[in-house]
């Protein structure tokens, strides 16, 4: 299906042109049809000679009913631009061109009706010098009159030819249907309207209502008047939507695939028209057949950030167009630039922010996306526009090579750091890591660690298990020089303190494995518990307590710790008597 959107001056016989193409009624309300004037959407369809369809959003055309004619022109890709050989060019003919040139639509036809009733050439002559200018470029033309209908298997055969040029629909891309049209059918429920751009609608499909929380769900499609399973990008499409109230959308909103978009009121444009220091404050931006007020701050020459009055669901490189209610102004063109900009709330950021937009050309990009943004997760970057084909560094997340390396070095640098100052802890905490590295995620610090280094117990510190602070290293010398030919003697609390193993030492040296805590203020040698074994292991089984502490030569200090200790690793077992024996 080729979906095309009329164009032109109020009156100039864009309705009567449809009407004649497709034999139907493309005005919609009695209203209209009584003052002879389009004021809303209309929509009709007719088989072009190379038996494909063509389907028309025809749109009115009087200057109180542009912001419905932008709802129109908005998500179609091609414009069929109506005016009369009588009359010839008219404001609102340069309205409606000026707005198709903002939203950078760049296929297009001339058709000059009534050509019956004056010579159609002036009227081509210029009309085709203004539309020349613009995004359309030169278009083709054909003379028409739609009561006679004269030039009308001419302007078929044009918009034959006009479809074939036509870049391919993009079908396996997210589905943002804007909604044009809302009503409810009497047994079916609530039906919305427009054109499918882009993606694939399938019965049964959950959709995303753009700025709520709940999922809505595809009951019924509609394509050209028919019910059909299924519908592909181009296409009219109406779609009746299960369990949604009709008061819960209208025009303006946007059916999503869920989780591909961003829903932002703030937005980075390149503008295309008025410089942007003459932009009033407040304007109106249109997008798809959205029109929502926005708060104008210009950053460039050519560059503003839009604060919008609502969320509204945006990519990178959308095109919109801003305009002045007031003065039925189109002040020009913009395209997306970022749909998550960083704040500017420190002096000169405004300046520094238009230096980085000036480089940016509203084209995704994966590599400029990942420099500017450092780091950021794969499914934000796809849900602003941005395709990423990079392998996440931790989890989702992405991160640009430059700083991914920077943050590895600071992070050695770190916990090097973190050692000198605290010589006594088997390393940094993690999150503590995170907080001075300003990481969002402690699957990045976990991430980023590299031999030499390891973490063990939630911190980051040398890969060896015996590195240990020169004094404390002297100290477990100490202690083995002294007690290694009575391995299971433990230092009084005073000799501890004398050797230089108070509790934070003594700790050190546990968690490196250097000593081996019984309770508290009870070590070994780490080595204790095997020897010990194989000392037990000679008594006649089952042995006492007293029997184990005359043949380790210890104390009950040491005894009774020891043997809990060996009790719960399962090298001796406790009977009933509260004798033991060694579990071979």
């Amino acid at each position: 299906m080729f979906v095309v959107a009329t164009a032109g001056h109020v009156d100039h016989g864009k309705s009567t042109l449809v009407r004649a193409l497709t034999g139907m009624e493309p005005d919609r309300w009695a209203e209209e049809r009584r003052r002879g004037m389009t004021i809303d959407l209309g929509f009709a369809w007719t088989t072009l000679p190379s038996g494909g369809t063509v389907a028309f959003v025809d749109v009115p055309g009087h200057e109180r009913f542009v912001p419905n004619m932008l709802a129109g022109v908005g998500p179609v890709p091609a414009a069929l631009i109506v005016v009369a050989a009588d009359e010839g060019w008219m404001p609102q003919s340069a309205e409606h061109l000026a707005a198709l040139d903002a939203l950078g639509v760049a296929y297009g036809l001339l058709a000059v009706t009534r050509a019956d009733l004056a010579d159609p050439g002036p009227a081509t002559a210029r009309a085709r010098a203004e539309i020349a200018e613009t995004s359309l470029g030169a278009v083709p033309a054909v003379a028409v009159s739609g009561l006679t209908g004269a030039g009308l298997p001419e302007l078929r055969a044009a918009l034959d030819r006009l479809a074939a040029q036509l870049p391919a629909p993009v079908v396996d891309d997210p589905v943002r249907l804007w909604v044009d049209r809302s009503f409810t059918v009497r047994g079916s429920g609530t039906v919305v309207t427009g054109t499918l751009g882009a993606g694939r609608l399938r019965v049964g499909d959950e959709l995303e209502l753009a700025g709520a929380d709940e999922p809505v769900r595809v009951r019924g499609l509609h394509s050209l008047g028919e019910a059909c399973p299924k519908a592909a990008a181009v296409a009219r499409v109406a779609v009746n939507l299960r369990g949604t109230p009709r008061d819960r959308l209208g025009r303006g909103d946007a059916l999503l695939t869920p989780g591909r978009f961003h829903h932002t009121d703030l937005v980075d444009v390149r503008l295309a028209g008025d410089p942007a220091a003459d932009l009033p404050a407040t304007l109106t931006l249109h997008v798809g057949s959205a029109a929502v007020p926005v708060r104008v701050r210009p950053l460039g020459p050519d560059t503003v950030r839009l604060r919008l009055a609502r969320p509204l669901p945006l990519l990178v490189g959308d095109r919109a167009l801003l305009r002045d209610p007031g003065r039925h102004h189109v002040s020009g063109g913009v395209r997306v630039l970022d749909v998550a900009p960083p704040p500017l709330a420190r002096r000169g950021a405004a300046a520094a922010r238009a230096q980085v937009l000036a480089e940016l050309d509203g084209r995704p990009d994966l590599a400029g996306e990942l420099r500017r943004r450092r780091l950021i997760r794969a499914g934000a970057l796809i849900r602003m526009g941005v395709p990423v084909h990079a392998e996440p560094v931790a989890g989702d997340w992405l991160s640009d090579p430059d700083h991914w390396r920077r943050l590895g070095e600071r992070l050695t640098e770190e916990v090097a750091r973190h050692a000198r100052e605290h010589p006594l802890e088997p390393g940094m905490p993690v999150d503590a890591l995170r907080q001075r590295l300003a990481l969002p995620d402690r699957v990045l610090v976990e991430a980023l660690v590299r031999p030499p280094l390891r973490i063990h117990a939630g911190r980051v510190g040398a890969a060896s298990a015996n590195a240990l602070p020169e004094p404390v290293a002297l100290a477990v010398q100490r202690v083995r020089a002294e007690y290694g030919d009575r391995p299971f003697r433990a230092p009084e609390a005073d000799r501890l303190v004398d050797l230089g193993l108070g509790p934070r030492e003594i700790g050190a040296a546990v968690r490196a494995g250097a000593l081996l805590r019984l309770a508290d203020n009870v070590v070994l040698l780490p080595d204790a518990l095997d020897d010990a074994v194989r000392v037990l292991a000679g008594l006649p089984q089952p042995f006492t307590l007293s029997a184990a502490r005359q043949a380790l030569d210890t104390t009950r200090r040491v005894a009774v710790p020891l043997l809990e200790l060996l009790d719960r690793r399962g090298a001796t077992r406790r009977l009933p008597d509260d004798a033991r024996i060694v579990v071979t």
